[in-house]
């Protein structure tokens, strides 16, 4: 049986980008990824049985999961995936998945938390993707949500300088460049709350992320202030980066942990066969790709 590939909003492509290399590898964002882990150990829970980190790229972050019994090691892109398992190994504890995130191909309710840092702002259907996450997860699964902030002072200055066109206090998302999106707060509370979260905790994260603070002042010094100002996100949330902690709405059973991971883009199906090479849909018929160690559900084997 033919598969016909299900139409999505285009996808940012990082396959065979110099991600790793190019944007943080001594490029001076040191700042940055130490009060990105400040925000998140603040919020994600330290243990549990299975993390699902979406759009989680060369395992930058990864470390931070080590209480839960498994991560779902989840991007685009296959070649930054392959950096993430040199850089975490091949074990049972990590499962390494390539997949569109408007067609998540993770089992219902199999995950009790999940974690979306520095991607959304690539995403122009944010509540189809909310949806998909939240399918993913178990009633009260903690999910952790990083999203690029519309309106912040950097951006406030500039529209009151009529330096930028925009205005940053509209609700609607702004697209700056092709697929980069920045959200206003309130846009994004809306978009959880009618996808199945109910929002804890909102922190503003990376206050000073500006090159000429970070030349003059210690880094040190810099992740202090922002520890914190972090907590000021939950009255007004004007830093460049917003993180949220958001709660899976839902009363039905504990998640269901000892069944399926995985179901069929395609059609939905949980029965998938699973060969050295593919798993094959026993279903619709399509076929995935298994690749050093990497599940490949971006499109169906010919």
């Amino acid at each position: 049986m033919s598969v016909s590939p299900v139409k999505t909003p285009e996808v940012m492509s990082y396959e065979g980008s110099g991600y790793k290399k190019d944007f943080w590898e001594g490029k001076g964002r040191d700042y940055e990824d130490r009060v990105e882990r400040i925000a998140i150990r603040r919020l994600i829970p330290p243990t549990g049985k299975r993390l699902l980190e979406l759009g989680a790229g060369f395992g930058r972050l990864t470390d931070l999961y080590e209480g839960y019994e498994q991560v779902i090691v989840l991007d685009y892109s296959h070649s930054l995936l392959q950096d993430a398992q040199a850089r975490l190994g091949k074990n049972d504890r990590y499962v390494y998945v390539a997949a569109n995130l408007y067609q998540l191909p993770i089992a219902d309710g199999v995950c009790d938390a999940a974690t979306l840092i520095r991607v959304i702002h690539h995403i122009s259907d944010v509540p189809s993707v909310l949806k998909q996450i939240r399918s993913a997860l178990t009633p009260n699964a903690v999910f952790v949500l990083e999203y690029a902030n519309k309106r912040n002072f950097k951006a406030i200055l500039r529209y009151l300088l009529r330096r930028q066109r925009w205005n940053p206090f509209n609700r609607e998302p702004v697209e700056f460049v092709k697929l980069n999106f920045d959200f206003h707060p309130a846009f994004m509370a809306e978009a959880l709350n009618g996808t199945g979260f109910t929002t804890q905790r909102r922190l503003a994260v990376s206050y000073f992320r500006l090159g000429v603070l970070k030349r003059l002042i210690p880094t040190s010094v810099l992740v202090t202030l922002d520890k914190w100002l972090q907590p000021t996100g939950g009255m007004a949330a004007y830093a460049p980066s917003i993180f949220t902690k958001n709660l899976a709405e839902g009363s039905s059973p504990a998640g269901n942990f000892d069944g399926p991971l995985f179901k069929c883009p395609a059609c939905g199906a949980t029965d998938l066969a699973h060969q050295e090479d593919r798993l094959t849909c026993e279903v619709c018929e399509a076929q995935w790709a298994i690749c050093d160690g990497i599940y490949d559900f971006r499109e169906p084997l010919k």
